[in-house]
């Protein structure tokens, strides 16, 4: 159902009932919002997902198992920004229902084994602090014990600013863990939504076997304005969108959210064939 407002007028309509699709303007009744995977039924815009709706998605039903759910940050540079960050991570943990920015477990897709790691944007802007470079370096470490796919689905700002140099350190880290899955021929399929921006994109990210993306996902390291500022030239508009990424050699193929699942499970069985059970067809 979607409802269009007349040119000129504005109405307020309740927000538990309705949402405004940020591209097109239609009206989304939220219920048919939910049942279309929070896509745009008019322009198919993609709203941004919490981690754990975006793990019902892209799994096969019961199959996931947490890990590591009781990782938390503590506070070893004393931050405090507006407010200390400790009180910063209590807020988030509150709105966003998760005691870090990435969720991870072991799971199935598609029938194949595969350790899975979400980020949520939610949770500080989904930001790498130590928490998650140390979740996602163990999600590969048991991607490589088991000998089976690594997924990792991007969403964030980038590193954590509140944690510093211990933020970046995680680049590294997870880098050489995802080194060691190559070694050992591991498949690891990178999935970047919208946002994927900083030093998650400057590391893990960009690292995939595969690298997949949702329509029309902002990708770039850094922001616009600083990009034309740093190399003293205009760039196209959407040069930092998933399409306009993929054109140019970095994003392999743009996937609608609806067909993620299956795309995921086709390309962990031909680069995993040693998984028999993955049911792999488009």
């Amino acid at each position: 159902m979607r409802l269009r407002m007349p040119f000129g007028r504005r109405k307020e309509l309740p927000s538990h009932l309705w949402t405004q699709c940020p591209d097109c303007g239609e009206m989304l009744f939220n219920k048919q919002l939910a049942r279309n995977n929070s896509v745009c039924t008019k322009c198919e815009h993609h709203f941004k997902i919490a981690a754990r709706e975006r793990i019902d998605l892209l799994v096969d039903k019961g199959s996931f198992v947490e890990h590591d759910a009781d990782l938390v940050s503590g506070d070893p540079l004393g931050f405090v920004d507006s407010k200390p960050y400790p009180q910063r991570i209590e807020a988030a943990r509150i709105k966003s229902g998760a005691n870090d920015a990435v969720i991870c477990g072991t799971a199935r897709i598609g029938g194949a084994p595969v350790e899975l790691a979400v980020m949520d944007f939610e949770f500080i802007g989904g930001s790498m602090g130590s928490v998650v470079g140390e979740k996602i370096t163990r999600a590969a470490e048991r991607a490589l014990a088991a000998r089976s796919g690594l997924v990792i689905v991007s969403a964030s700002g980038g590193a954590r600013m509140q944690e510093g140099v211990l933020a970046l350190m995680q680049m590294a880290k997870i880098v050489m863990a995802l080194g060691r899955l190559a070694d050992a021929g591991t498949p690891y399929i990178s999935v970047l939504t919208d946002p994927t921006t900083g030093g998650v994109l400057a590391s893990y990210g960009s690292l995939g076997d595969l690298i997949l993306a949702e329509p029309k996902a902002l990708i770039g390291f850094s922001g616009a304005r600083v990009t034309d500022q740093t190399i003293g030239e205009r760039l196209p508009a959407g040069f930092q969108r998933a399409e306009f990424v993929m054109a140019h050699g970095f994003v392999d193929q743009v996937v609608p959210r609806s067909q993620l699942k299956e795309r995921i499970a086709f390309f962990l069985g031909a680069l995993h064939p040693a998984s028999p059970d993955a049911r792999w067809s488009l």
